[in-house]
């Protein structure tokens, strides 16, 4: 393969641009972890003994695969394994609840599922209604260990010639009632993906040193994680973030690209002695998932060397909208303009197009679509929007307007997602479970401003009549039954929940009412 114009190419698959840097510059380094590297040759190899495995196994281009474990090097390379082979990865939530991370794997129809020994123990109570067999990423005894479930070193798979629609990964949304959507991104999507890692504000190469501090099962990760391992750069991956021990490998590393959400860069800007590091070797630093305040990206500008791209989008894919804040300094309060080849628009709820200057639900098209949400197409219909010419766009949920210079301006969320520590918590999920306590008789679940998380989920309930609701203990009871991501700051009381004229409950005046109650500050209770 031809690494010298891969702007130029239609399509090129992610396992064959690896084997091509494996050919070209088989000791450069993929991957780095706590002083373990992995070359490029060696990932090669090691993807052929995954794929050849898969095969074995009887899994065909189309099959699945889940994946639930920290993140590591050997996640890394089963994941890239099972693409070299056809298969469908599903990268799955730890955070989630057992039950959910159950059904997960079942609607995926993964036939194998790869864990360590912290998740195994966290699935064992649910681990007979997983029909998949176990793998183990770390040697434990919680299933089969992958060095022995392997092939032999050497061994080449049958050749899989992909094709850019077949799907590449299926990324699940947060839930903890029902089966939550799982997206499944095809080939042609990443491919996008890395095209644009590849522009002159990217500036993504085989040079490249990429540091990733947040989980790969998020499409936030995976994003310049697959820009950066096509492209030929190196990964270093952090299990576990922590602000000093960031800037200790970024620094040591001569890191050049890095993506974190908002709340991982105030905790970084926040190091008492952050500007004793030597950061100068960044390039392009990118930011996605959250809203990024301005004050915090004009203080990440002023002191920290290197681009600052903040992207808006959706795993679900559809238009994504870039501020390059180094450019537009002045543009800090919106999330730019429509990335090239991306069509933004805005229509009002009977899915007309609004007008200039006019507020919308922002929906997008671009070459890099969803294919939809897995055994869901009812949900996939109505996230769907088509032009008049046919053509097909994916619908935010968001509503904004763009300003006079063509930068969108991000106003309300039409959905109440909250979104904490970059993770996607859902309220209706939240009030379903504690809409179970006998004591509730109804709840809201608002976000409210959090230092360390950016959002944080509270919880107003209308106690049942005669039933001793106690805030804390319903706070520990619904924590019980919540993912790690999703759990509850804090629990208030209310005779009734605040109303409209139509009978939706007015989450806004709930905000700012706690806000309030609270001095207006943020809250930092969120465990």
């Amino acid at each position: 393969m031809d690494l010298t114009n891969l702007s130029e190419q239609a399509f090129a698959s992610v396992p064959d641009l690896v084997r091509a840097h494996a050919q070209h510059r088989p000791d450069a380094r993929a991957f780095i972890q706590d002083g373990e590297t992995l070359s490029y040759g060696a990932l090669d190899i090691t993807m052929d003994r995954v794929a050849a495995a898969l095969q074995r196994d009887g899994l065909s281009p189309g099959d699945a695969i889940s994946i639930c474990a920290a993140t590591s090097i050997a996640y890394a390379t089963v994941f890239l394994g099972a693409l070299r082979a056809g298969v469908v990865a599903a990268p799955l939530a730890p955070s989630a609840t057992p039950e959910s991370l159950a059904d997960m794997v079942a609607d995926a129809g993964a036939r194998h599922l790869f864990v360590d020994a912290t998740n195994a123990e966290a699935l064992a109570p649910v681990a007979g209604h997983i029909d998949a067999q176990w793998l183990t990423l770390d040697g434990s005894d919680a299933g089969t260990p992958m060095e022995d479930w392997l092939v032999p070193p050497g061994t080449r798979p049958d050749p899989v010639t992909i094709d850019p629609e077949w799907p590449f990964n299926i990324i699940y949304s947060s839930g903890t009632t029902g089966t939550p959507k799982g997206i499944v991104q095809p080939h042609g999507l990443r491919w996008g993906h890395i095209r644009r890692g590849l522009s002159e504000e990217y500036l993504m190469g085989p040079e490249s040193v990429t540091l990733l501090s947040t989980p790969l099962y998020s499409n936030t990760t995976l994003v310049p994680f697959f820009q950066t391992i096509a492209l030929g750069g190196t990964i270093v991956l952090m299990a576990r973030f922590d602000a000093v021990r960031y800037l200790e490998l970024a620094e040591h590393y001569r890191v050049t690209h890095t993506i974190l959400v908002p709340v991982q860069y105030q905790r970084i800007m926040d190091v008492p002695d952050f500007d004793r590091y030597d950061l100068s070797s960044f390039q392009c630093k990118l930011c996605t998932s959250a809203p990024f305040q301005a004050a915090l990206m004009a203080d990440v500008l002023a002191r920290w060397p290197g681009h600052l791209i903040d992207n808006y989008g959706m795993t679900e894919g559809g238009g994504v909208c870039s501020l390059l804040a180094h450019r537009y300094p002045d543009k800090l309060h919106t999330v730019g303009q429509p990335a090239p080849g991306h069509d933004i628009r805005l229509i009002d709820d009977d899915g007309n197009e609004v007008g200039p200057g006019e507020m919308g639900e922002v929906v997008g098209h671009s070459p890099g679509m969803m294919i939809g949400y897995h055994n869901q197409p009812e949900k996939t219909r109505e996230t769907e929007w088509y032009a008049p010419d046919g053509r097909r766009f994916i619908r935010t949920g968001d509503i904004g307007r763009f300003d006079e210079d063509g930068f969108l301006v991000i106003m309300d969320r039409k959905k109440d997602m909250i979104i904490s520590g970059g993770f996607n918590i859902y309220p209706t999920d939240l009030e379903a479970v504690l809409r179970e306590h006998d004591a509730v008789a109804d709840c809201a679940i608002v976000g409210v401003p959090s230092e360390r998380w950016g959002e944080t989920p509270v919880a107003f309930v209308v106690p049942a009549a005669d039933q001793a609701a106690d805030p804390e203990v319903l706070r520990a009871w619904a924590n019980e039954r919540l993912g790690k991501t999703q759990r509850l700051a804090d629990v208030c009381l209310r005779e009734t929940l605040p109303l409209s004229a139509i009978g939706k409950v007015l989450k806004r005046q709930l905000r700012e009412e706690y806000q309030q109650s609270t001095g207006g500050g943020s809250t930092n209770l969120y465990e």
